[in-house]
């Protein structure tokens, strides 16, 4: 396949936003840019950065790639002349590359069963790892580390509410499933009161839901349902939560609603 993006094409369209490629298998054999010399780059990229507004023509073979089109204010923040991103790629065997891949991946699976705010909090943290590790390359400030946070923290809440309802769901067992240290991933979710914290949080905050939405479900089946032991256990924590028990609070909900 041969992508052309021509100084004819570019004066006929009003695309200027910047493109990032993130390839999950391959990569960019042949990036031909116009330069005095003519000479094309040639490069095995992990992940490519055009400036749609400059000409570029790409070769490749069969491969799996993600595209994101980011306006150019965001590219801005990382550096001060985006045009000079053009054309920069960047290999995956860094940590903060890996890391990359892995939230670009989890997205493209994932995006069809998010809500509007949650995929556009996902793209939008991939677009600003993305730019911050190209930047970080060039030796530009930026905010990878903020960044990689956020994505640290989306993918830790995405295996979080898929496994909410299994007993054995504890800091522990995330900590087993996720290739995240320990010291980085407990400090993740400091502001939430501790990863074990969360996790509770979660749990009754959706058995909430289902008190309302599902009345004629029994509190044991709503306390099983979202990872509780025993229903007293249950109880006991939506009370110190919520400040009534579960039963008070549905039959509160059925009169609002």
């Amino acid at each position: 396949m041969v992508l052309e993006r021509s100084l004819a094409r570019i004066s006929r369209d009003t695309v200027r936003d910047f493109a990032f490629h993130v390839f999950l298998e391959g990569g960019v054999e042949n990036i031909a840019i116009r330069r005095t010399s003519r000479e094309p780059v040639r490069s095995v990229a992990s992940f490519l950065a055009l400036d749609m507004s400059q000409p570029v023509r790409i070769q490749r073979h069969a491969r799996r790639v993600l595209t994101f089109f980011v306006p150019g204010e965001l590219v801005q923040e990382v550096f001060p002349y985006p045009e000079a991103i053009h054309s920069r790629t960047l290999h995956g065997s860094t940590p903060l590359a890996r890391l990359i891949i892995e939230h670009v991946a989890a997205l493209g699976q994932n995006i069809a069963y998010m809500s509007a705010v949650e995929a556009d909090g996902a793209i939008r943290a991939g677009a600003q790892l993305l730019i911050a590790a190209l930047g970080k390359q060039a030796g530009l400030s930026g905010n990878a580390r903020a960044a990689a946070r956020a994505v640290m923290f989306g993918q830790v809440r995405r295996h979080i509410q898929v496994c909410l309802h299994e007993e054995e769901l504890s800091p522990e067992s995330v900590l087993d499933a996720l290739p995240f240290p320990r010291r980085s991933l407990y400090r993740l979710f400091e502001h939430e009161g501790g990863l074990g914290a969360y996790i509770r949080h979660l749990r009754l905050r959706r058995a909430a839901e289902d008190l309302a939405r599902y009345p004629h479900v029994t509190v044991t089946n709503i306390a099983y349902g979202v990872g509780f032991k025993s229903a007293s256990d249950f109880t006991r924590a939506f009370r110190r939560a919520y400040g009534m028990a579960p039963q008070d609070f549905r039959a509160l909900a059925g009169k609002v609603a």
